[in-house]
């Protein structure tokens, strides 16, 4: 069977982030580049098998796949060191891993599975939420907010095109903005405060605030075209926290500048273009929900992430995909285009046997 191209409108833009993002943490945070390139690596290696992965044999799988993602959540709590309060990651040697990372691809495919069964109806919707809440649970236990957002981010994502009828859109966001200020008393009084103090950050600007405020003084100190790389000094000066996973966007901003930052931004705008095109493309609808699933994943955590740098949005723990460090972020990331590559080279043999 002939085989296509690689989709090279996919894979370009994705590796030309991950070439920021290796720039940026050689500047800001050199001790962790040997690792960040050993992380990039193995994606890279994972990116390669599900590229040429059947997706045909992944589905039926999917419920199987799940249980042991809820499987995987469950170890954390188990076997997990403790970091900041939160028991998010697993070790493995003088590595670590986080299972709330690793499971979001998988997720999407449980997803696309099941709205491909049946349309949309009260019924399946309930049913689908009794099978897919345990999962976000276990990640907001963690407690892992920023992931859990992302999670819900994907069922809501793939409901949209699950068959659902505007009227019954409407509804259930009605019910879910009645319900949802209850969500409130479920938060920890740290992310309580973020959102209180987000606002006007410098009524706490040694305390919540603190984040945000440096995080926008790098931003706005790059200027059109920055400081330059390793001349930043809000992150070489420890002001910036987490300068190399959270708030590597204002790294980045405050020594590539204006520019820098637009080609970013630009990159990942043909990024999710090109997700789009082939969800579009594709005939069959597994894969188009499949598709649909991942790019609102990568879509909400960039939008999130990028959000909170700039003080448009609370600040939450969501890395920038492709950019951050952290191996467990660019794995799962790294899979989604994985299995999107592979969409797309399945919708290109469907026209090959066509002109056949």
């Amino acid at each position: 069977m002939l085989r296509p191209k690689f989709d090279w409108y996919l894979i370009l833009p994705a590796l030309f982030l991950l070439g920021f993002g290796l720039g940026i943490i050689a500047s800001v945070s050199p001790s962790h580049l040997p690792q960040h390139l050993l992380y990039i690596l193995l994606a890279l290696g994972f990116f390669l098998f599900f590229s040429f992965f059947d997706l045909d044999i992944l589905f039926p799988l999917s419920p199987l796949i799940y249980l042991l993602s809820l499987l995987f959540l469950i170890l954390p709590f188990l076997v997990g060191t403790v970091t900041r309060g939160s028991v998010r990651w697993i070790p493995l040697g003088s590595f670590t891993i986080q299972p709330s990372e690793i499971v979001k691809p998988f997720l999407s495919l449980l997803a696309a599975w099941f709205w491909t069964k049946e349309n949309f109806s009260l019924k399946r919707l309930f049913f689908f939420s009794g099978i897919f809440f345990p999962a976000v649970l276990l990640i907001f236990l963690q407690p892992d907010l920023g992931s859990a957002l992302v999670v819900l981010s994907i069922f809501g994502g793939v409901l949209l095109f699950s068959g659902i009828k505007w009227r019954q859109l409407l509804l259930l966001v009605l019910v879910v903005g009645v319900i949802f200020p209850l969500a409130w008393f479920t938060l920890h009084d740290y992310q309580k405060m973020r959102i209180v103090h987000f606002p006007n950050p410098y009524s706490d600007p040694l305390g919540e605030g603190y984040n945000l405020i440096q995080s926008k003084i790098a931003i706005g100190s790059g200027g059109i075209f920055g400081r330059g790389l390793g001349r930043g000094t809000q992150s070489h000066l420890a002001f910036l926290p987490e300068k190399h996973t959270d708030f590597i966007f204002a790294s980045l901003a405050e020594e590539l500048g204006l520019v820098g930052s637009g080609i970013v931004f630009g990159l990942y705008l043909l990024l999710f273009w090109r997700i789009l095109k082939i969800a579009q493309q594709t005939r069959q609808r597994p894969l188009f929900l499949l598709a649909m699933g991942l790019f609102f994943s990568l879509f909400f955590q960039t939008t999130v992430n990028l959000g909170m740098n700039i003080g448009l949005l609370p600040i939450t723990g969501i890395t920038l995909p492709l950019i951050s460090y952290g191996g467990s972020s660019i794995l799962a990331t790294m899979i989604s285009l994985g299995i999107l590559e592979a969409i797309s080279r399945q919708k290109g043999e469907e026209r090959v046997l066509e002109i056949k």
